[in-house]
């Protein structure tokens, strides 16, 4: 039965990533604890790994383009995978609910950029200061290491809004940088789970990386076939129903540390 909801879960990750681009993989996690029933720290670890080899994949056919910003990745992407080692090795010190908190505050914002949109120009800006744009990786990839997501919905309009980059060129470059921290993320990661006894199912996340792949292009081939503005509402007011019973669950733990 464990198969069939993993299976499920992955076909509905795939397709979602393939019709609405980034965001589709935010759904990861909580598949993977309320649908497949996995540990926190391990849907955590686990998300990183299929994060990553879906937008490895994704990124090859941006690369062959020449729709990869270098600079970015060298002063946006090696940051951020620093950013995810740090957020990774933050877990293990770190209550499993308080990382949910974090997740659905994520799940809540993506939710509001896809109801309410960030008005994002296809026309590139002068380029910041490189310190400027390293420091922004080190924050994404903290957080999304934490709590294993891809976070393009948070890198692209980085690389946009603060970066100077065009969207079609944000696009490609910030699935190269999501593979980059997912990798570091996740190797750090298996340490974590490893000092906590606990233990990745590779079954899993080899079912979730294919067929999540193949999901994507079938997404992919749809998506012009479908209303993109109602789909992204209709997804934003899921992920706003999935961050709130997350936030509904977890909240009186935190209410009664605090009290």
């Amino acid at each position: 039965m464990m198969m069939l909801w993993a299976l499920l879960g992955a076909i509905f990750i795939g397709v979602s990533l393939g019709l609405l681009g980034s965001g589709g993989s935010i759904t990861t996690v909580p598949i993977l604890i309320y649908w497949v029933g996995l540990d926190p720290k391990v849907a955590f670890a686990s998300s990183l790994a299929i994060v990553g080899a879906i937008s490895a994949v994704s990124a090859i056919s941006y690369a062959k383009k020449g729709l990869i910003d270098w600079r970015s990745v060298v002063w946006f992407g090696f940051p951020a995978m620093v950013g995810a080692v740090i957020g990774a090795h933050v877990s293990e010190y770190v209550a499993s609910w308080f990382q949910l908190l974090v997740f659905a505050g994520l799940l809540l914002t993506a939710a509001v950029l896809m109801l309410r949109p960030i008005p994002l120009s296809d026309q590139a800006r002068p380029p910041r200061a490189f310190w400027k744009i390293a420091t922004d990786g080190v924050v994404v990839g903290a957080i999304t290491g934490l709590v294993g997501v891809g976070g393009g919905f948070l890198i692209i309009p980085a690389l946009v809004l603060l970066g100077g980059l065009s969207m079609s060129l944000a696009v490609g470059t910030s699935l190269i940088i999501i593979v980059m921290k997912a990798i570091t993320g996740f190797w750090e990661y298996l340490h974590v789970l490893e000092r906590l006894d606990l233990a990745l199912d590779w079954q899993i996340i080899v079912l979730f990386s294919l067929v999540g792949i193949v999901g994507g292009q079938l997404g992919m081939r749809l998506h012009d076939r479908l209303p993109q503005q109602l789909l992204r509402r209709i997804f934003a007011i899921f992920l706003l129903l999935i961050g709130a019973f997350i936030v509904w669950q977890n909240l009186p733990k935190l209410i009664g540390v605090l009290s």
